[in-house]
C-alpha cells in the first residue's frame, strides 16, 4: 500500500490547487506551526495570528472537503519546532512510502526542503505552486543577455501575454501606464471609504502564541483581528476594495497622510502572499470592474493596482529567483550603522517616521510609499547597514515574505543591490515628504530649516548621502543633477550641511 505525505507551508493556502482536485485516503497533507519559523526574525504578532490562523483554517477547508489531515500545533508534544525534524517523525510515524512538496517561494526554504528530499530513500516529487502568472526562471529568460531587467519591458510582455487591459495588440487607453494620473496627495473632500472590514476572534490563538513565549513585535486587538484568514474573507476583502476603493485607488496611491491608515489600499497583499487569492482572479476581477463602470473607475486607478500586480510583484519574484542567494548579501554602500532604537517604538520627533512606525506598530502595514520615501528614505540617507533594515521590514509586516520583501528593501529601497532592481536611489529631503501629504504640519523639525537647532534631519543627511556617495552615484544620469546644484553651493553652507547630518548622525537615537 502506497502512502503519501503531502507537506503545505504556510503560504501555500490554494484552495484551486490540483492536488485537491479529487479525495484520495492514502495521501495525507501535513501543516505545521513551527518556531522554526516565528523565530528566524522577530515578527509583529498580527502576522504570526495570520499565518496561523490562516492555516487552521485551511486545515479545516480539507477536512471539510474529506481530506486526510494532520496539523500540529505549537504545543503538540511531536511538534519540535523544526520543519526537517518534524518530517522525519511524521514520515516515520505514517510508514510513508512516498512525499510530495509544493516549491517554496523562499530560498531558504527552498534550498531546506532540496537537501532533505536527498537524504530520504524514498520517492520526492515537486509541484508547483500553481499561483504566480510567470514562471520562476522567467524574467531571467526574457532578459538573458541584457545588462538591465525592466521592469516597463517586463510589464508590457506581461500584458501582451495576459491579454489583461489590452485591445487586440494594444494597451487600453492607448499608453501603457498611466502613473503620471496617481501622484496626487490625500483631498480631504473625498470621502474615505465606509465599508466594513473582515473581523474574526483570535483572542485563544493569540493567548497560544504568547503561552508558547514566542518574542513579536507591535499590538493587536485579537478579539477583532481585521485581516483576512480564509477564502471567503479574503474575497469579501476583494470586494470591498473594488467597490469602495478602486475608484480612487490610483489617484492617491503615493499620498502620505494621517487621515487614514489604508486610505484606498486594497488591504489584498496578505490573502495574496498566503495563496488565499490568486492574483489572475484579483486582476480580472478589477479589469471586468472597470470595463463595467469606466464612468466611475476611471482607467488610471484599474491600470495603476494591476502594474502592482501584473507588473512590480511578478517582476520582485523573478529577480528573487535569478539573483538569490547573492542578492541578501549586497551592500554596494558598505553602509554600516545601526537600525535606531525607535525604529521599534516609533518614538521620534520626527512625525513623518512616528506616524509610519506607529501604524505599522498598531496595523502591520504601511503602503509602499511609506516604506519607501519615508522609513526607507531615512534608513538610506543615514547608512543603515541592509541587513538591520531586511529584518525589521521582513518581521514588521504582515505581506513581508522573504521574496518580495528583500527585493523591495535590499533593492528598491537601499540601492544595496548597486542598481539591479532601481535605476537609482529613491532618496530625498523633506521636500518631497512635505509635497505628497500632511507629515510636516506640526512636526518638531522645520521642513525649510536645513542646518539650524531644528532644522528637518532629512534635508541635511540629503546633501552629506551624495556626498559621501559621489564617486559612485556622480556618473548616474539620472543624479548627475544634484551633484550640479551642490558644487554652485556656497561652500560654507556646504560645510554647515555636512557638519549639520554629522551631528544628525551622532545623534541618530535621540532624533
Amino acid at each position: 500500500m502506497q502512502k503519501t505525505v503531502r507537506l503545505i507551508l504556510g503560504d501555500q493556502l490554494n484552495h484551486a490547487h490540483s492536488w485537491f482536485s479529487q479525495v484520495d485516503h492514502e495521501v495525507v497533507y501535513v501543516l505545521m506551526e513551527m518556531r522554526q519559523e516565528t523565530d528566524y526574525v522577530r515578527h509583529h504578532i498580527q502576522k504570526v495570528i495570520a499565518f496561523f490562523a490562516a492555516m487552521d483554517a485551511f486545515a479545516q477547508h480539507l477536512t471539510d472537503a474529506g481530506h486526510r489531515v494532520i496539523y500540529w500545533k505549537l504545543e503538540d508534544l511531536e511538534n519540535t519546532g523544526d520543519l526537517i525534524h518534524n518530517l522525519n517523525i511524521l514520515l516515520k510515524k505514517e510508514a510513508c512510502t512516498r512525499f510530495e512538496y509544493q516549491l517554496p517561494d523562499e530560498y531558504r526554504l527552498d534550498d531546506q526542503l532540496k537537501q532533505y528530499a536527498e537524504s530520504l530513500n524514498i520517492p520526492v516529487t515537486t509541484a508547483d505552486t500553481e499561483h504566480f502568472i510567470t514562471a520562476r526562471y522567467e524574467l531571467g529568460e526574457i532578459f538573458a543577455g541584457k545588462k538591465m531587467y525592466l521592469m516597463e519591458t517586463f510589464y508590457r510582455i506581461q500584458r501582451r501575454k495576459t491579454g489583461i487591459l489590452m485591445q487586440g495588440k494594444d494597451p487600453v487607453g492607448g499608453q501603457w501606464n498611466f502613473d503620471h494620473d496617481n501622484r496626487h496627495t490625500f483631498d480631504s473632500s473625498v470621502p474615505l471609504p465606509s465599508a466594513s472590514r473582515v473581523s474574526s476572534n483570535q483572542e485563544a490563538l493569540w493567548k497560544r502564541i504568547v503561552d508558547a513565549g514566542i518574542q513579536t513585535i507591535g499590538t493587536v486587538d485579537a478579539a477583532h483581528f481585521i485581516w483576512p484568514i480564509n477564502r471567503s474573507q479574503s474575497l469579501q476583502v476583494l470586494d470591498e476594495f473594488i467597490t469602495f476603493r478602486l475608484p480612487w485607488f490610483g489617484t492617491f496611491q503615493d499620498a502620505l497622510t494621517t487621515a487614514d491608515p489604508f486610505l484606498f489600499h486594497s488591504r489584498l497583499s496578505f490573502a495574496l502572499n498566503s495563496k488565499l487569492l490568486n492574483p489572475t482572479e484579483v486582476l480580472l476581477a478589477v479589469e471586468s470592474a472597470w470595463r463595467a463602470n469606466p464612468e466611475s473607475i476611471s482607467i488610471n486607478q484599474a491600470e495603476g493596482f494591476i502594474r502592482q500586480i501584473l507588473g512590480w510583484r511578478e517582476y520582485m519574484r523573478g529577480i528573487y529567483w535569478v539573483e538569490m542567494p547573492a542578492f541578501a548579501q549586497l551592500n554596494f554602500f558598505d553602509h554600516q550603522q545601526s537600525l535606531p532604537t525607535w525604529f521599534w517604538t516609533g518614538e521620534t520627533k520626527m512625525r513623518c517616521l512616528s506616524h509610519s512606525i506607529h501604524q505599522s506598530l498598531d496595523h502591520a502595514y504601511a503602503h509602499h510609499i511609506q516604506r519607501l520615501m519615508i522609513t526607507g528614505n531615512f534608513a538610506l540617507l543615514a547608512g543603515i547597514h541592509p541587513d538591520e533594515l531586511d529584518a525589521w521590514y521582513l518581521g514588521i509586516y504582515i505581506d513581508a515574505i522573504e521574496w518580495v520583501e528583500i527585493t523591495n528593501t535590499r533593492g528598491m529601497s537601499q540601492f544595496a543591490d548597486g542598481g539591479i532592481v532601481g535605476t537609482k536611489p529613491y532618496v530625498s529631503s523633506a521636500a518631497y515628504i512635505d509635497k505628497m501629504g500632511d507629515y510636516c504640519k506640526g512636526c518638531h523639525y522645520d521642513k525649510k530649516d536645513k542646518t539650524g537647532i531644528k532644522a528637518c534631519p532629512f534635508n541635511s543627511l540629503y546633501w552629506h548621502f551624495h556626498v559621501r556617495h559621489r564617486e559612485k552615484l556622480e556618473r548616474n544620469p539620472r543624479i548627475g543633477m544634484m551633484y550640479r546644484t551642490w558644487d554652485k553651493m556656497n561652500p560654507d553652507h556646504q560645510i554647515a550641511l555636512l557638519e549639520k547630518a554629522e551631528h544628525v548622525l551622532a545623534n541618530i537615537d535621540t532624533l
